[in-house]
């Protein structure tokens, strides 16, 4: 602010200071910050006079023409205030009337839900799918019921610590009541069904592994006696294989048990990528295990030849396991065209984006495993007609290359699975369209659709809601007439802020069911979509 001008000749100083003064020359009204206002009209007055009297014996300026100017300046300044509404300090008195859920009551205040039932009730918004509504009550009830049931703050205090302590002692003793549990049914037997475990093996991918581990348990058997009696090196490559094969699908069978078990807190979406975690595993092992020994034992049959016995057992072997192996892989092909045609894929498609990562192992096993068992027969066989042992070993080592072909693919699939791929972009644009041709929608922004396994996706979007079309949808729901009357009724502020407060609440819970009604609509029209995170803008 300033405080004052003097003004001597034609130039003129100004002081600051910490007021306001809205100034003439025959008028000075002074503002301060607590409203009031001082006036020094006629202090100054007076001094402007001396000082217009000064100036024209100076200047010799005309009566007339300082008259005008005289009238002029003396014309008072209208100043238009805007009523700005205080600023509220929302503090713990405020917080009082906020709402509490039952279950946060009892918890939270150590309450019995018998407590509950007479206090004050009101009904609210539903955030979950199965409800239209759910009943909460006022904080500040809360706690006064809490302080008649416990008698004080520091009862209540004690009463929470203790519940507390003991809530520690209980996950301090969870593992070991668990361990116990599990001895128990060890001793006794499990006497819960698990119908729903055992059924996952009697269809769908389920079913493809367990004729696979019959199988290839089966053939590994043969092929193993048949090198013992031959000492081939292909044939041991094939022995090989097929026990890895074993192996692996032991390993499929377990992580599809583990991922039907339902959702906990610690892993709140489920155990469904416990099928790509088995499968990535049984990739490594083929790597490991079928590659690895394969490869070692082709390149030792080079370095250190030696002839091979009469080969008609291991001819016979190969070409039951021929014929194994294949039934095996029409299983498997038979499965995922069935659900390839459910999705709307192709059999390409399916198998490159692994979509049963448990089908497609065993697909890609018994195709390896067919094609091994053409390159260990083709080898043995040039063996038995020239002679030559080099021949068995390059077989060897033909298989070991396969099966490591195999295995990357693998690795890679069940990787890019595990790390959160995008779903498709055709069904991620089916999805945004959505999303933007729904009225309430301004515009949305950062869409992310992540694909998190067995036909569940995870989407999420910054959408940006129009207002209008939201007041508009709260508005239907009101009747006209009688809002037109309240708000012909309110003429302080006190009632505007009443009235703007209950009307804005209401518009808030609209707001929360047209996100609702989204969510609820990007599930119905696309089934695959688990999840629906939307953010307001």
């Amino acid at each position: 602010g300033w405080q004052a001008s003097m003004k001597i000749g034609s130039l003129s100083y100004i002081l600051p200071c910490n007021r306001l003064p809205v100034q003439l020359m025959s008028q000075v009204r002074v503002y301060t910050s607590n409203g009031q206002k001082k006036d020094l009209g006629s202090e100054d007055t007076n001094r402007s006079a001396r000082e217009e009297t000064l100036h024209k014996a100076e200047t010799g300026q005309d009566t007339t023409n300082a008259g005008q100017k005289q009238s002029s300046l003396k014309q008072p300044i209208q100043v238009k205030v805007k009523a700005v509404l205080k600023k509220r300090e929302y503090g713990p008195k405020y917080t009082k009337n906020n709402f509490i859920t039952g279950v946060r009551a009892i918890n939270e205040f150590c309450l019995k839900s018998s407590d509950l039932d007479q206090l004050r009730k009101i009904k609210r918004r539903s955030p979950h799918d199965d409800t239209e509504t759910f009943t909460v009550y006022l904080r500040s009830d809360v706690e006064a019921k809490s302080l008649e049931v416990w008698g004080s703050p520091e009862a209540l205090a004690r009463e929470r610590k203790r519940r507390k302590e003991a809530e520690i002692k209980y996950r301090e003793n969870l593992f070991r009541n668990q361990r116990l549990l599990w001895e128990y049914k060890e001793f006794f037997g499990n006497t819960k069904p698990r119908s729903s475990t055992a059924t996952m093996f009697f269809k769908g991918p389920g079913k493809v592994v367990m004729v696979a581990i019959c199988i290839n348990g089966l053939n590994f058997f043969f092929k193993l006696l048949a090198w013992v009696y031959t000492g081939s090196a292909s044939m041991f490559s094939e022995a090989i294989h097929s026990l890895a094969d074993t192996c692996n699908q032991a390993l499929l069978a377990l992580g599809i048990s583990q991922s039907a078990r339902t959702p906990d807190p610690s892993h709140p979406y489920g155990f469904t990528n416990m099928r790509y975690i088995a499968s990535l595993i049984s990739g490594v092992g083929i790597f490991m295990m079928g590659a690895g020994l394969s490869w070692y034992h082709g390149i030792i049959g080079l370095l250190h030849p030696h002839p091979v016995e009469s080969l008609l057992w291991a001819y016979c072997i190969l070409a039951g396991s021929l014929v194994s192996e294949g039934a095996t892989l029409l299983v498997a092909i038979n499965e995922i065209r069935r659900s390839a045609r459910a999705k709307g894929l192709s059999f390409y498609q399916y198998v490159v984006q692994s979509r049963d990562p448990s089908t497609n192992v065993v697909l890609l096993e018994d195709a390896a495993a067919v094609l091994s068992v053409a390159v260990a027969a083709t080898c043995m066989g040039l063996t038995s007609l020239t002679g030559n042992p080099y021949y068995d070993s390059v077989g060897s080592l033909g298989v070991g290359t396969l099966l490591g072909t195999v295995s990357a693919f693998l690795i890679y699939t069940n990787t890019e699975a595990l790390l959160g791929r995008s779903i498709e972009p055709e069904q991620l644009q089916r999805l945004t369209e959505l999303l933007e041709s729904d009225p309430v929608v301004r515009a949305i922004h950062d869409v992310k659709a992540t694909d998190m396994g067995m036909s569940k996706v995870r989407f999420k979007a910054e959408v940006d809601f129009d207002g209008r079309v939201v007041t508009r949808s709260y508005l239907e729901k009101q009747d006209i007439e009688q809002l037109l009357q309240e708000i012909q009724q309110v003429k302080t502020l006190e009632e505007l802020e009443a009235f703007m407060l209950k009307h804005g609440e209401n518009i808030i819970d609209t707001l929360g069911a047209e996100v609702d009604r989204l969510e609820k609509d990007l599930k119905q029209r696309n089934p695959d979509v688990r999840h629906v995170d939307l953010e307001i803008l």
